[in-house]
């Protein structure tokens, strides 16, 4: 899990569709896309799903899909991103088998070493510094946590929270593998742009 994830949020993309945003963002050199949205009725989430695969698996850009792992299995997503308080890993690695990328975001010291022995490809350090798109978190854990996370883990970074041009190169430095943006490239005026800035600090 190296480079750029968009990982995309509906209402920060407006008026922008998140189909739109994300081809933007990919042209512009995003490596992976996480759709996550946890409003979205399971027939317009799976239609999504649908349409964002058919667009990035030409292309060999992973889809991620956060927490719906009914979803992933269906289109035959990529990867699976779980919580803390969606399926355990266990779970979702019987259910997605060994073919498909699973992530877990660490939010606690405990979830770090927690993780170790869990069947997972990547963690998702979240949030290296506080933000508005995740408010359901426990505390942001800086440069100084993810090193210490880095040093620790034997699983891939990928960073995500409050991550922008001007925070990326220092989250790199501490040891992050892939970063993860939300409204840095959702709320972008131009996407394949911000994209394009973005992915070359990655």
């Amino acid at each position: 899990m190296k480079g750029l994830c968009l990982v995309t949020d509906r209402a920060l993309c407006a008026p922008r569709t998140v189909e739109e945003v994300v081809r933007l963002a990919v042209q512009g050199g995003a490596t992976s896309v996480q759709l996550r949205d946890k409003d979205l009725p399971t027939r317009a989430f799976l239609e999504t799903a649908e349409r964002l695969h058919a667009f990035l698996r030409p292309r060999g850009v992973p889809l991620i899909i956060n927490d719906r792992v009914d979803i992933a299995l269906a289109v035959g997503a990529e990867g699976i991103h779980v919580g803390q308080d969606d399926l355990p890993p266990e779970v979702v690695r019987r259910l997605a088998g060994p073919g498909v990328l699973v992530g877990l975001s660490v939010e606690t010291w405990e979830d770090v070493v927690r993780a170790q022995d869990q069947p997972v490809d990547y963690l998702g350090v979240s949030p290296v510094y506080g933000t508005p798109t995740k408010t359901d978190t426990k505390g942001a854990w800086g440069l100084d946590g993810l090193a210490r996370i880095r040093a620790f883990s034997r699983h891939p970074l990928v960073a995500i929270g409050g991550l922008h041009a001007g925070t990326i190169p220092g989250v790199v430095q501490a040891g992050a593998d892939g970063i993860a943006v939300v409204s840095a490239l959702c709320a972008a005026p131009d996407p394949e742009r911000a994209a394009r800035e973005l992915a070359a600090l990655c």
